[in-house]
């Protein structure tokens, strides 16, 4: 008999485990992808990207999840067409040649319950380097609206876009890092 309880709360303990492991999809109109860049030490610059889908799967009682974003650069939305226009070009995203970034994580990092990092790798350019997307809040909710669980954050992170062979403006002063800022919002399954 004790091995028989014991079996079943062995049992218990995994279902409950497997049960808080989900699957959830990137809601796209509360996940935005800027950027912001210097422009000869006068302004910033600013610009986002309107398309975006994705994934991520989180287990906050195991403190592990994976993350799988795909951004379509050709989306790139500074507010002036032909500041988009270039983006756009050979000269930086090179969006006819590489129409897609992507960030693929499978390290969430905590402190107590929340999600303070995500670690992964971004590809850009067609280049993959690592990135680190640090927290400044992290929350889970029950939407009211949906009726479901969505869990979300904003993230930042500095990149050097040289890294992925984004030259263009080096020899007259641009900065080479740019500050990406994420705020994602993702519906549970």
């Amino acid at each position: 008999m004790r091995h028989s309880l014991a079996l079943l709360a062995a049992a218990a303990a995994l279902t409950t485990g497997a049960a808080q492991a989900a699957d959830y999809a990137i809601d796209p109109t509360h996940t935005f992808a800027t950027f912001e860049i210097g422009h000869f030490g006068t302004s910033t610059n600013r610009g986002r990207f309107d398309k975006k889908e994705g994934t991520i799967s989180f287990d906050r009682a195991a403190k592990t999840g994976k993350v799988d974003i795909t951004i379509d650069v050709g989306s790139i939305n500074t507010g002036t067409a032909a500041f988009d226009k270039h983006l756009q070009s050979a000269d930086l995203f090179n969006v006819a040649q590489f129409p897609k970034a992507r960030f693929v994580s499978d390290k969430f990092v905590f402190t107590g319950d929340k999600v303070t990092e995500v670690q992964g790798q971004f590809t850009l350019l067609g280049k993959t380097q690592p990135l680190t997307l640090k927290a400044s809040q992290f929350n889970c909710y029950d939407s009211p609206m949906l009726k479901r669980e969505v869990c979300g954050g904003d993230f930042e992170a500095v990149i050097d876009r040289t890294a992925h062979g984004m030259n263009y403006g080096i020899d007259w002063g641009f900065p080479k890092n740019v500050r990406l800022i994420v705020q994602v919002e993702a519906v549970k399954q």
